[in-house]
């Protein structure tokens, strides 16, 4: 039995979505045009309908994201919206709001959104048995962890592989409402986990002065993707709806190359769309938008996963200054041009950067020379080069054909066959005239015939009888090709794969049976749901709780203390214990943390009245 792994990439937009597919990707995944997790990412019907065009031609997929909660009066028109992608053609439907499960859904698959945090084998369990076709896994998982989730379900597996990355359990972050009012979990997240902060410890002495503590380095699994299908993951998902075109153009090639690569190898594997790119470019991820990389928690806690100097992008290592004069610097080597943008970190830790005025031999003149020293790293986070590259066509994506040409008595006959089994034929009387050059005829029948021009397809192979045509016109060959193939395209639509699931409403338990706000349930439908599934709600979504003080905002695998070697673990006996417990504040508000070292998280409490947890020497709970 052969497996089918699918690339999934962003569309910020459709125009987006095509160049992933152009690309290599098996799928792709876009915002609806309402209630969409990232608002401001969300699409036109007419744009969905037109990369759902696209993308099937080559059996490629396309997600519709509908992953945030709703509130009754909304329901409606979720519903209006969700009937209207299906009849579009969409090939699956991202949900976080189990209330959708209540109404009268078309037989479109169901995919539940990382926002419903599925991290453990019995929600993973539960998902499956109440009808949805594929989990998209939380990204704080390790490989052995989506190994049992693998051993106890049979729904397909989807996994983060690459982008920016949540720092708190994904739909159970409320930072952001608590801060701002906009809601995460509405698709409105001001992102406050980006935002600079002072960590103090009981005593009010601060460790760490306006840093960025809660942002992570952007995730990067790309060689990681043999351990993801030992594992059982079948669906790699890079993150990205709000990048733009050369992030996706770049990022979804390089992993095209590198799960084409583990096919190579493995007989019993093979991509899940048809067709293969070719690329005008080499595909390296560090030469667009990331905050340096890391592998998170794919193999434990092994490394440091955030970025606290900076939020921003830092771009691509170049090298490391070697000499200063007064208006430039040098490098020991380099391949900087005039126009890229350069960061660096100060002495202070400070992110500075410059722009290139010129490049002279070795010599590089930049438009500011503030804080250069020798000794300094480098980072290239403006590419022009490559920006030039990727502005253009840079990939084709062709889909393998085989074609027949057969000339007898009065007539011609050109018959192909794609790489999916599809047949056409197309059929012309002509009279046809001897050839003055046999092998000049034959030439000419095999040039246009395969002159495809920017269609779709590729000739891999082409045979003609006989060997000795007769003459044909240039019209008549280039007309019956361009027929033949434009047939084709039209039953490949029609032949499209597309999958229907009809959802039956059950009885199966759900694996917790008291919900908090955690629970997410903003409407009458979702408290159904739950109820019926055998759950009490004991409290709200928290973006309608009337007090908010005490409350945990976010909760994560995360943990400020061991990013700054201050975890007092018996890994870390030498460490001197701070004095619980820590904050963190920005401008505005104070942020009480709590750490479970048994299980190794963190909490991020709102500080205020209504605390109540039990706590040991060390700030731990137990």
């Amino acid at each position: 039995m052969v497996t089918l792994l699918e690339l999934l990439a962003p569309a910020g937009n459709a125009d987006i979505g095509i160049a992933a597919i152009d690309h290599g990707a098996d799928a792709v995944y876009i915002g609806a045009p309402r209630f969409s997790a990232r608002a401001d990412a969300s699409t036109s019907v007419a744009d969905i309908a037109r990369l759902i065009q696209h993308a099937h031609l080559y059996y490629a997929r396309v997600y519709v994201a509908l992953n945030t909660i709703m509130t009754d009066l909304e329901l409606p028109e979720a519903l209006e919206i969700i009937q209207e992608v299906f009849q579009m053609g969409a090939d699956g439907l991202i949900l976080q709001d189990l209330g959708l499960l209540e109404l009268d859904l078309p037989p479109i698959p169901l995919i539940a959104s990382t926002q419903m945090h599925n991290n453990t084998p019995e929600k993973v369990q539960f998902l499956e048995a109440v009808g949805f076709k594929r989990v998209i896994l939380a990204r704080e998982l390790s490989l052995d962890e989506i190994a049992i989730i693998r051993q106890n379900t049979r729904v397909e597996l989807e996994a983060f592989v690459y982008g920016a990355l949540c720092v708190s359990y994904s739909g159970q972050c409320y930072m952001s409402q608590a801060a701002t009012g906009r809601s995460g979990n509405r698709g409105v997240c001001a992102q406050p986990c980006r935002s600079p902060y002072t960590l103090i410890d009981g005593n009010g002495k601060v460790i760490q002065q306006d840093k960025f503590l809660l942002s992570l380095k952007d995730l990067n699994l790309i060689s990681a993707i043999p351990d993801l299908i030992a594992a059982g993951v079948t669906s790699f998902k890079i993150e990205g709806r709000y990048k733009g075109i050369d992030y996706v153009k770049n990022v979804t090639a390089a992993f095209r190359q590198a799960i084409d690569q583990f096919i190579s190898g493995h007989s019993d594997y093979c991509r899940s769309s048809s067709g293969s790119s070719t690329f005008t470019f080499s595909p390296e991820p560090s030469r667009t938008f990331n905050r340096g990389y890391t592998r998170y928690f794919i193999t434990g806690r092994k490394e440091k996963v955030a970025s606290i100097d900076t939020q921003k992008a830092i771009g691509q290592y170049v090298g490391t200054v070697t000499s200063v004069g007064k208006t430039y610097f040098r490098m020991d080597r380099h391949d900087l041009q005039n126009g890229d943008g350069i960061c660096f970190f100060t002495k202070q830790k400070n992110l500075a950067g410059f722009r290139i005025d010129r490049v002279d031999k070795d010599k590089i003149y930049p438009n500011n020379m503030t804080g250069l020293n020798v000794g300094i790293p480098l980072y290239r986070n403006h590419d022009m080069a490559f920006t030039r590259i990727l502005k253009k066509t840079s990939a084709h994506r062709r889909i393998a054909v085989e074609m027949v040409f057969i000339q007898e008595d009065a007539i011609i006959r050109l018959t192909v066959r794609d790489e999916d089994g599809n047949e056409v034929e197309t059929i012309r009387e002509v009279l046809c005239e001897p050839p003055r050059d046999p092998s000049r005829a034959l030439k000419q029948i095999e040039t246009h015939l395969l002159s495809i021009g920017n269609s779709p397809y590729q000739v891999i192979v082409l045979t003609i009888h006989p060997q000795q045509p007769g003459f044909l016109p240039v019209s008549t060959l280039n007309g019956i090709r361009r027929d033949v193939l434009e047939t084709l395209t039209r039953i490949r639509l029609e032949k499209y794969p597309r999958q229907f699931v009809r959802l039956t409403p059950n009885n199966a338990p759900f694996p917790e049976i008291r919900l908090d706000f955690r629970a997410n349930v903003l409407n009458d439908h979702a408290r159904r749901f739950y109820e019926r599934h055998g759950a009490e709600i004991i409290e709200p979504a928290f973006e309608t709780l009337s007090s908010i003080a005490g409350k945990t905002v976010m909760t994560t695998r995360y943990c400020i203390r061991h990013q700054l070697d201050l975890c007092p673990t018996k890994h870390n006996r030498s460490t001197r214990p701070l004095k619980e417990p820590l904050k963190i504040r920005d401008r505005h508000h104070t942020y009480c943390l709590e750490f479970d070292c048994q299980q190794c998280r963190m909490f991020v409490i709102l500080e205020g009245s209504g605390v109540n947890r039990k706590q040991h020497k060390g700030g731990c709970i137990v």
